[in-house]
Order: C-alpha cells, then sequence, then structure tokens
C-alpha cells in the first residue's frame, strides 16, 4: 500500500471511530455499538469514503486484539477457580450448543433445502461472539458477577467446540469416509499435541524465562517473552484448527499464579484495548447492505430466528442449572448473537464447495448485524432485571484486582525490601490484609516461599495502576528506597485515586517535602525518625521524665521536624 493512502486510511479511521464513540457514549449506547456503526460508515459496501476495501485482511489482524483479551481473562482465572466452573462449562455449554444448533437448524431448514448445511447454519450460529461479550462485560465491570461467570462458561465451552466443527467440514464435503475418519482422528492428536505445548509451556517454561529476565532487570526482553508467549500459544491451537484464543486463555490460566501475573496484565492490557477497538470497525466493515437488500424478509427472519431461539434456549436452560431469573434473563440476552468464529468456518466451507459465495456473503452479514444488536439487547436485558426483585443478585462482587491470595486486600505496599516487609508483618500480626510489590524478582521470590502476597511490579508504571483498583483499598503504603521513584509512584497513585491516602517512607526532610508536594498524605523521614528514637533513650538515660520525653517528640513531629531541620537554624 502507498504509505500516503495507508496515512490517509488511518486517519479517516481514527476520526470516524472517535466521534462515534464519543457521541454513542453520550447517548448512553456504548462504546461497542460505536465502533461497530463506524465499521459500517467507512466500510466499502457504503456510499463515500472506505479506509479499505478489503475488510477481511483487517479482522483477521485485528483477532489479536480476541487473542489478548482471552489472555487477560485466563490471568484473573486461576485454576481452582476454572474447576469450580466445571458444571456450568460442560453441562449449561454443551447442552446450549446442541439445542440451540439443532433448533437454529431446523429454522433454516424452512429456507434450505439442503439438511446437512442447514445443520451447519444451526450449530455455527449457535456459538455467541467471545470477544464481543468479554469485551462488554469488562466495560461494565461484570465479569466476576454471577451472571458474568455464567456467560463465560458458555463461551469456554463453545471455544472448545471449535474442534468438532472444524473436523466435521470434509464429512459435510462429501469426501471419502475413510479420508473424513483420518482427518478426524488427526484432528484430535493435533489437537492433543499443541494443548500439552501450551499447557506445559505456561506452567514450566514461560515463568523460568520471566524469572530469569526479570532478576537480570531485563525489562525489554521481558515484555517481548510475554508478548511471543501470547502468540505461540494462539498460534499453537490455530495450527491444531481450534480457536487462537482458547491458546491464549489457557496460557493466561497456566501464568495466573505467577508471580509476576500482574506485571504481565500491564504490559499486555494497553495493546488490547487498541486491537480490540479495530476488530469491532472490522466487524462493522463486513456488513454489506447490498446483500440484505437483495432478500429482506428472508434475513430479517434468520436474523430474528437466531436472536429468538437463542434467548429461549438460554433462558430455559440457566433456569434449569439454577441461576435464578435475573442471571437468565441476563445471560440469554447477552449470548443470542452469533459469534466471529462463523466467519472462519463458513469461509473454509465456502473454500470446500458447501456453501457458495452468496450463501457466504449472507452468513457474514447475518452474524455481523446480530453483533450490532447485542448492545440494544444487553441494555433491554437490564431493564428488565431492574423490575426483578431478584435483580440484586446478578452482582456478587468487585472487579478489584485482588489475588486469591489476599482477597479484599485494604493495604497496597509498594516496595517489601526491609521496611515494607516489616509493615507486611505488622499488618499480618493486626489481621488486616495487604498487597505488595516489588520489583526485585529475587526478593519476591524469597518473601513468596515464605507465604507473604508480593508480586513482581514496579509500583511506579502507569500501566500497572490501570490494573490495580487503587480508589478499592483503604491505604498506600510507599517504602521505596529510590527518592526518584517514590516520587514518582506517589504522583500517579494520586492520579489514579484522588482520595486514598498515601503514607510514604523518605531518607530526609527534603525527600519529605517533594512527596508532600506530589500528593503523599504523610511522609516520614527515616533518618530524623531513628535520631529521635536515640534522643528519646539518651533523654530518659539521663533522668528525664518519659512524659516530657514523649511530649518533646511530639512536638518535633508537629511542628514537620523543623527543629531538626539544619536550614531553619540559619
Amino acid at each position: 500500500m502507498d504509505p500516503k493512502t495507508f496515512v490517509s486510511s488511518a486517519l479517516l479511521l481514527l476520526v470516524v471511530a472517535a466521534a462515534s464513540v464519543a457521541l454513542f457514549r453520550k447517548v448512553g449506547l456504548g462504546s461497542i455499538l460505536g465502533l461497530l456503526v463506524a465499521g459500517i460508515l467507512i466500510g466499502p459496501y457504503t456510499p463515500g469514503p472506505s479506509a479499505t476495501g478489503h475488510p477481511e485482511d483487517l479482522r483477521h489482524f485485528t483477532e489479536l486484539g480476541v487473542v489478548l483479551l482471552l489472555f487477560l481473562i485466563g490471568l484473573e482465572m486461576h485454576p481452582q477457580r476454572l474447576w469450580a466452573l466445571r458444571r456450568t462449562l460442560f453441562g449449561l455449554g454443551s447442552l446450549q450448543i446442541l439445542v440451540s444448533g439443532l433448533l437454529i437448524a431446523a429454522w433454516f431448514r424452512l429456507f434450505e433445502p439442503d439438511w446437512e448445511r442447514a445443520l451447519l447454519f444451526g450449530f455455527v450460529l449457535s456459538l455467541s461472539s467471545t470477544a464481543l461479550v468479554m469485551q462488554m462485560l469488562h466495560e461494565r465491570s461484570e465479569v466476576a458477577t454471577i451472571h458474568g461467570q455464567t456467560a463465560f462458561s458458555v463461551l469456554l465451552m463453545q471455544d472448545l467446540a471449535v474442534v468438532p466443527l472444524i473436523a466435521l467440514l470434509p464429512v459435510l464435503a462429501h469426501t471419502e469416509a475413510a479420508s473424513a475418519g483420518g482427518s478426524v482422528i488427526v484432528q484430535i492428536g493435533s489437537a492433543a499435541g499443541m494443548l500439552a505445548l501450551v499447557l506445559l509451556g505456561g506452567r514450566y517454561a514461560v515463568p523460568a524465562v520471566l524469572d530469569w529476565l526479570a532478576r537480570n532487570h531485563n525489562r525489554e526482553a521481558f515484555v517481548l517473552v510475554v508478548m511471543t508467549a501470547v502468540f505461540v500459544a494462539a498460534w499453537a491451537m490455530d495450527q491444531a484448527n481450534m480457536s487462537m484464543a482458547l491458546g491464549a486463555f489457557l496460557m493466561g490460566v497456566m501464568l495466573s499464579s505467577s508471580r509476576y501475573s500482574v506485571q504481565i496484565e500491564a504490559i499486555v492490557e494497553p495493546h488490547k484495548g487498541l486491537l480490540m477497538s479495530l476488530f469491532f470497525i472490522a466487524i462493522g466493515m463486513s456488513i454489506d447492505p447490498g446483500v440484505v437488500a437483495e432478500r429482506p424478509g428472508l434475513f430479517v427472519l434468520g436474523v430474528l430466528g437466531i436472536l429468538v431461539i437463542k434467548v429461549v434456549v438460554l433462558l430455559g436452560l440457566c433456569l434449569l442449572f439454577g441461576t435464578g431469573l435475573a442471571v437468565a434473563v441476563r445471560v440469554s440476552f447477552v449470548l443470542a448473537q452469533a459469534g466471529e468464529f462463523g466467519f472462519v468456518v463458513f469461509g473454509a466451507a465456502n473454500a470446500l464447495g458447501i456453501i457458495d459465495q452468496r450463501q457466504f456473503m449472507t452468513m457474514v452479514a447475518v452474524i455481523s448485524l446480530t453483533m450490532l444488536l447485542t448492545p440494544l439487547l444487553t441494555g433491554l436485558a437490564q431493564a428488565i432485571t431492574r423490575r426483578l426483585p431478584a435483580a440484586a443478585a446478578a452482582v456478587h462482587a468487585s472487579l478489584a484486582y485482588a489475588p486469591e491470595e489476599s482477597p479484599g486486600a485494604k493495604v497496597v505496599i509498594g516496595g517489601y525490601g526491609r521496611v515494607g516487609h516489616a509493615m507486611g508483618i505488622i499488618l499480618q500480626q493486626h489481621g488486616i490484609a495487604y498487597l505488595a510489590f516489588e520489583s526485585d524478582a529475587e526478593l519476591v521470590a524469597s518473601w513468596r516461599n515464605e507465604g507473604h502476597p508480593v508480586y513482581y511490579g514496579d509500583i511506579g508504571d502507569p500501566h500497572l495502576l490501570d490494573v490495580v483498583d487503587f480508589t478499592a483499598v483503604a491505604l498506600v503504603v510507599l517504602t521505596i528506597d529510590n527518592k526518584a521513584a517514590a516520587i514518582r509512584a506517589t504522583r500517579l497513585i494520586r492520579a489514579h485515586a484522588q482520595t486514598v491516602p498515601i503514607i510514604a517512607r523518605a531518607r530526609d526532610l527534603t525527600t519529605c517535602d517533594a512527596l508532600a508536594r506530589a500528593g503523599a498524605t504523610h511522609a516520614f523521614p527515616e533518618t530524623l525518625e531513628a535520631t529521635l528514637r536515640l534522643a528519646a533513650v539518651t533523654l530518659r538515660a539521663l533522668g528525664v521524665a518519659t512524659d516530657e520525653v514523649d511530649r518533646l517528640l511530639a512536638n518535633v513531629r508537629n511542628s514537620d521536624y523543623a527543629l531538626l531541620d539544619p536550614e531553619q537554624g540559619k
């Protein structure tokens, strides 16, 4: 592509996307719907300027955003929590695919004379959009809710269903039975091998490499290894004809118990946001109004059939599994759409001659439109559940980041060396939950081996502050020895959380003043405090009354150590 053309296309995309998101958020429709509409406006199938004539190429690239999204979800999904979802995952998820797939197939059989193609449409369209749903749940802080976890379990089972669907395509293409049977065996063997690669790599190889890099303070290589691990996992699953997002999710689960998990999340999060925005724009670009205009009645019936069938099936199954009516309504509406995996399966089916080009474009338009309607359906579900007495049961937890070892941490400690460790011990003795971050990998490894809730990370990293919700903690204690790092961390934390108290350690009065100006609530000079304690012991040894010594120390502290400041005596 010509550089000038690329720049003008990028400029068009960014301007329209920014304007659409700002407008749609202003009227309360959400950023995702704004991005989808922006894609339609600058797509190749609508009048006016177009960012690209090949939206499928942009869509393939931006699917990396889905990969990063699922990796981040995996980082928060510890293996124990995943195991706790097994009933919903395998029970509700499997039944949803089976029942929805058969009913949608029966619906399309009314318009499609070939029952094999109807079955293909049914089971592919029974899968929902992992990218769209998880992004919406993240935006609304609902991943940790009951309906969020239920929806996630169903989506994960749908990702697992990718393997048999891909394996059955040669059968629908009427290849020889032996060849088809061999293809299924090869698919299963390949999937098992790649699965083992991802799980073992994430459990042993990647943490070992990250540990070595962290101990050598090689931050650039640390970032590159993290991104490489994510995309190798995605590539491995893609080679096995499975969902790339599933591979990234499993890698995230394997790294979730690592002491580097929070810093890893801080590295990946900024890249995910941009790619996910481009992904939804690419989905909007894929909608061809011309295809819809050819047979509008049939198209509308197809879209409505998918939405109604999936809502009814999911509503009934959720109630059967005892989720409660409020949760069932939210889950059924948020998962009503078809998913982006349909683009992949229908593309492969088109290449094998199972469906023609016109059917392929129709299915792309159907999937895209159901995704476009999802934010509106989600808003409708919220309006319905507000009128239900059990609506409060839909939310049970906050999304403030709190690792499994330290649930509901009230205090965040920045720096876990000598002073930070002493602070942690005191908090533990009083039963106060805390979470600590330390940039020295050896210290992190040492304290974690002793059971302390310490994670590798620089608390002065703005990306780390985007991951940790400082507004949900009661206090931040900074014990960082480096003056510049302490001031930077104080300034960034204060920008993220304007009301949280920050207590900071300082070397001297000059550093105390700088920390106070940066936003620290209290800053205590370590050397002067040691001097005061020495003075107290000296005075008591000389016979000065304890009350008088305590009063003297209080006066010094209340005057911000002015008595001990050499500058004040000049």
